[in-house]
């Protein structure tokens, strides 16, 4: 639990240094997600004619299938992202690491706008648009980490639930700014311009956002975690060594705690919008305005999530959010199978109401259960692995059990025992990680107090951006 004496302490407003670190955290991943769900909600709608044209003509059921699977092949390369920007971070800092993902994770995106498709140069279409994904996913493999902890290291103890929440409300912005975009878009023009230049529109606008992006982040400090890891001479030679040596554990249970809530969270992202509409049968704008008002609650409750995990505990809040999940899981799809616009959105709301709770406290939860040497790497990843396990292709196993059995409540099935597997492995983190001391190791505690000038210069530098 959170440290109750912090708790009881008065705290003064957020310094400037603060606000900039939460807005450069905030903004960073909401351009990460706003790119991947343009991608999520093109894969719904237009990437199976486009790219896989052959199998699409001869089995539109198999081409949606692939289309699915191009979503999550990028996945499989963010723990390969996150084993190098988590090396990187722990070694040169968070700073660095969260501009070369951004500008990486926006390139692809860019390029992704201006691909041939499959009529004009064959089989190189596809190929072309998974090396892209192969970069965003390089690319978002470290990007989640450096902001999260950017965040909650310059968190006070009693509020890095809530400071941890602003990279995560980062992924309803993102899908709230993709799905208003699209929903634009899709409503202004005709289906078959849209098809032919009009989805290419949404990716090319990344550009904007990387600027954005960008010019926010060079304005914020480094992590005071990692100036004190500097000054203390502390950097290991190989944090990624140490990590699967020591903190194995970790970084399953990091995983696993993530899993259900990255599965249940992309069929809101895409799913939800590209059933309603090829299945159901509703108005692609009506699932994109269902998918917006479900954006809505994920946002408010990811930030009610952060609130509560610093007054209940993290572990807690994440139990009840996942206990949300498990018991509307199935009963939510005879809502969704009605196609009515009110029921179809308030579906996704109710489970938005589990979403928040097991996603808001996540950045402080993990940045406890790893020390400061090897938290960058311990937090990517075991949110790369969690995000394979979990999200990487939930939209494709939902689509091909929807294929086999015609019974929508079984991707329902699916969700829940991925979320009673993600609700055990949160329970086995030890409650006593709450609140814990997130600088570097306790052996140099003893040393700062035999050498207080040593502690005076540390504390300093940890200031120094904040009392300007």
């Amino acid at each position: 639990m959170a440290d109750p004496h912090a708790a009881a302490a008065p705290r003064p407003r957020r310094s400037a240094e603060e606000r900039k670190v939460l807005a450069g955290t905030l903004v960073g991943t909401t351009i990460e997600w706003y790119d991947f769900f343009i991608y999520a909600q093109a894969a719904a709608f237009v990437l199976a004619p486009l790219f896989f044209a052959p199998v699409s003509a001869d089995n539109p059921g198999l081409a949606q299938v692939i289309s699915w699977a191009t979503l999550g092949i990028s996945f499989l390369f963010r723990p390969l992202g996150a084993i190098v920007a988590g090396h990187l971070g722990d070694k040169h800092g968070r700073k660095l690491v969260l501009v070369i993902t951004l500008i990486g994770m926006g390139g692809a995106t860019a390029l992704i706008g201006v691909l041939p498709t499959y009529a004009q140069i064959g089989l190189w279409a596809p190929i072309l648009l998974m090396l892209l994904r192969i970069i965003q996913g390089f690319s978002a493999g470290g990007e989640w980490g450096g902001a999260a902890l950017m965040a909650v290291e310059h968190a006070p103890t009693n509020k890095r639930s809530a400071f941890g929440s602003y990279p995560q409300i980062g992924v309803p912005l993102g899908m709230l700014l993709a799905t208003a975009f699209m929903w634009a878009l899709t409503s202004s023009m005709s289906p078959e311009a849209f098809l032919e230049w009009g989805w290419r529109i949404p990716f090319l606008s990344s550009v904007v956002l990387i600027v954005v992006g960008y010019i926010i982040r060079k304005a914020v400090d480094e992590s005071p975690v990692f100036k004190e890891m500097q000054l203390r001479k502390k950097e290991s030679s190989a944090p990624l060594g140490v990590l699967m040596k020591s903190h194995k554990k970790g970084v399953i249970l990091a995983a696993l705690i993530f899993a259900a809530n990255n599965a249940a969270g992309y069929l809101v992202i895409a799913f939800f919008a590209s059933y309603g509409s090829n299945v159901l049968g509703m108005p692609r704008e009506a699932t994109l305005t269902a998918s917006f008002i479900g954006g809505l609650g994920w946002l408010v409750f990811t930030m009610y999530g952060g609130w509560l995990g610093d007054k209940i505990g993290k572990i807690r809040t994440f139990q009840i959010g996942y206990g949300i999940i498990i018991l509307w899981a199935i009963p939510m799809w005879f809502l969704l199978d009605t196609a009515s616009l009110p029921l179809f959105a308030l579906a996704i709301v109710i489970l938005t109401m589990g979403l928040g709770p097991s996603y808001g406290p996540q950045s402080a939860l993990y940045a406890e259960m790893f020390p400061a040497n090897v938290r960058y790497s311990g937090v990517s990843i075991g949110y790369a692995f969690g995000s394979i396990i979990g999200g990487a292709f939930a939209p494709m196993i939902a689509q091909l059990l929807l294929n086999q059995t015609g019974a929508s409540w079984t991707i329902g099935l699916y969700i829940a025992a991925l979320a009673i597997v993600s609700f055990i492995a949160v329970s086995m983190v030890p409650k006593s990680v709450e609140g814990s001391d997130l600088h570097v190791d306790e052996a140099h505690e003893q040393h700062l107090a035999e050498h207080p000038e040593d502690a005076a210069l540390i504390e300093k530098a940890i200031r120094t951006d904040s009392s300007r």
